[in-house]
């Protein structure tokens, strides 16, 4: 029986993607694991194993098409002994059969209802199970439960092997929950103009129209989104470098050999990853209806790239020294910058750190990435006069940073000394590394 390859769900937030490229054509023998496309998604390009083998006997989505949405046939997978012909059955309806003319006062027999294909198992829990085409068929025909059956395939994936050893047992019923009541409808948030009216505004200027990528949908809904629903409030800094600089400098001849050079950036991190343990009660994210509290320190770290920006994690960055986060964090910018970041490599994390220093910017306020508790905008540093603890007038070099914060989260008073903690570590940076 011929096969329907679906567009995969790479990432626990895509919806849609783009079919980048096909690594096979029609007629290519493919097995289990074969690499077979090329998928990108709003965050990154990946590819796409097969599940299955077989034969490629159509390809119904061409290279460069976008808006593909999850779930929807982009091939079909001949199995042996199957000729192309059956490629184009695939999903049709069956041909309906002649039938004779009724005799006349007789009503006409009813059309046999049509057989539904199995629909994508989903788990008590409401998880989906994930499950070829195939092994759902097989499934259906022998009366397994998919939620009983361990996935071998790629992710888990339930597959053909998994359910043909399978013996069959009745499914367990779900007792049906009592119907919710129905709550009064929230009232709409007001909409912005619409493309048209934001159009006729500008009738007679000349413009060009850009369309928006996945990546650029995806940080306007879900930045749009925190924004509305995410109790914001601001803690800010000031923070005087000096004897940061000065230990870098140091740092950085002795390492120089080694051809590692640490930036003000890699300092950030190391700070923000320590002051996470000294205050453990902030070191936590929003779960919807509870809080979890983390115990390791994974620091993300907002990264520009064209069109959009990634926060790839520093996982464990606190146990780590300044060196392997150098490391490990230009590797990660390299890779978002040529859209090769794995949905492990920025999923998680408790806190953020955006710097906007580079670029001249005295001070921001960033927003909080769900489900984050806090975000760190840093700012450049600049020469200032300051007064010393003897009273004395001197020149320092000064950063301004702003903490923004999740209220449900974290209180004023916790975010207070979490932010204590980063500007200590930052002034006093031989202690942070003791």
């Amino acid at each position: 029986m011929a096969i329907e390859l679906l567009m995969p769900a790479l990432s626990p937030t895509m919806e849609e993607g783009t079919l980048a490229k096909w690594l096979v054509k029609e007629g290519d023998t493919v097995s289990s694991g074969d690499v077979i496309a090329e998928i990108e998604t709003d965050k990154a390009t990946m590819e796409f194993e097969a599940v299955d083998e077989g034969v490629v006997g159509k390809i119904l989505v061409a290279e460069g098409t976008e808006g593909v949405k999850v779930n929807a046939p982009i091939a079909v997978l001949l199995e042996e002994g199957e000729d192309a012909s059956a490629a184009d059955n695939v999903g049709a309806a069956p041909a309906p059969v002649a039938a004779e003319a009724p005799k006349a006062d007789a009503a006409p027999a009813p059309a046999p209802a049509a057989t539904p294909a199995p629909a994508a198992p989903v788990a008590a829990s409401g998880e989906r199970i994930f499950a070829s085409p195939l092994a759902r068929r097989i499934a259906a025909q022998k009366g397994l439960d998919l939620s009983a059956i361990a996935g071998s395939g790629p992710k888990g994936r339930i597959v053909k092997a998994d359910v043909e050893g399978a013996t069959s047992a009745p499914k367990t019923e779900t007792p049906k929950a009592a119907a919710p009541a129905v709550a009064a409808p929230a009232a709409a948030a007001p909409a912005g103009p619409s493309a048209d009216m934001v159009a006729k505004m500008y009738e007679g200027r000349e413009y060009e129209e850009i369309k928006l990528d996945g990546m650029r949908k995806t940080i306007a809904a879900r930045l749009s989104e925190a924004k509305q629903t995410i109790p914001h409030f601001y803690l800010r800094r000031d923070i005087q470098l000096d004897a940061l600089m000065k230990f870098r400098g140091e740092l950085n001849k002795q390492l120089e050999g080694k051809g590692v050079k640490l930036s003000v950036n890699d300092f950030i991190i190391k700070a923000v990853a320590n002051a996470l343990q000294e205050v453990p009660t902030a070191n936590a994210v929003w779960a919807g209806d509870r809080v979890l509290q983390m115990k390791a320190s994974d620091v993300a770290v907002a990264v520009a790239v064209e069109g959009g920006l990634f926060t790839p994690v520093l996982k464990d960055a606190d146990i780590k020294s300044l060196s392997a986060l150098s490391k490990e964090m230009k590797d990660l910018a390299a890779r978002a910058r040529d859209r090769k970041l794995a949905p492990q490599d920025y999923q998680g994390g408790s806190f953020a750190i955006s710097n906007l220093g580079m670029f001249g910017i005295d001070n921001f306020d960033a927003i909080v990435n769900p489900p984050h508790a806090g975000i760190l905008a840093v700012g450049t540093g600049v020469k200032k006069p300051v007064v010393g603890a003897d009273g004395e007038i001197k020149v320092a070099t000064v950063m301004s940073v702003t903490m923004s914060v999740d209220h449900r989260v974290i209180d004023g008073a916790l975010g207070a000394e979490l932010l204590k903690a980063i500007v200590e570590n930052l002034e006093n940076p031989v202690a942070m590394l003791a």
